[in-house]
């Protein structure tokens, strides 16, 4: 089968920082690029639902202003109860968390803050942590598959991509952007 003859179609969603995004939806990829940050990847693996969550800062204000979309503790629980208003019961959630990279030798290592975060709500949870990627000293790119729990990473070491963390559009729920014929592994 030549390569006209064969197209792959698949519908992204980019998570930035501050936000999550859950589906049921079996085409859909889930994508961001962290730093320091940290995203956790959860899914039901018995009842088809699953997301992403991007979170700046372990702890912070959780008042439900957007500013608390930031903090990992709100995060967490914004994407969680989602999952379970989807139709996820916690006793098949399922994690993979990625991120928590120091980004800077002179600055508090924030990322592994997030990363120790990450780590022990899943475990005061009793959530399943079955992959992770933590810490180290370079950005990644995921994409997350999460009805089927599939995950990809590379390291992303162009300034100006890990530049680009805050400048990617908003995210607007249930709009997708097609990639007619084109697969991007790594």
């Amino acid at each position: 089968m030549g390569a006209s003859a064969f197209q792959i179609s698949m519908k992204k969603i980019h998570v930035i920082q501050g936000e999550h995004y859950v589906t049921d939806d079996p085409d859909l990829v889930l994508t961001t690029i962290l730093g320091s940050c940290v995203a956790v990847c959860l899914r039901d693996v018995t009842n088809g639902v699953g997301g992403m969550n991007h979170f700046l800062l372990p702890e912070g204000p959780s008042d439900g202003s957007g500013e608390s979309r930031r903090y990992g503790a709100f995060a967490m629980e914004l994407l969680i109860n989602d999952v379970l208003k989807m139709g996820g019961q916690r006793r098949n959630l399922e994690a993979k968390l990625f991120g928590g990279a120091r980004m800077s030798n002179g600055l508090t290592d924030i990322g592994a803050k997030n990363a120790a975060f990450a780590e022990q709500f899943m475990a005061d949870e009793g959530i399943d942590v079955v992959n992770r990627s933590l810490g180290g000293c370079e950005a990644r790119r995921i994409q997350y598959w999460p009805i089927t729990g599939k995950a990809q990473q590379r390291t992303v070491s162009n300034a100006k991509e890990v530049a680009r963390l805050d400048e990617a559009p908003k995210l607007t729920s249930k709009i997708f952007t097609k990639d007619e014929g084109s697969l991007e592994l790594f």
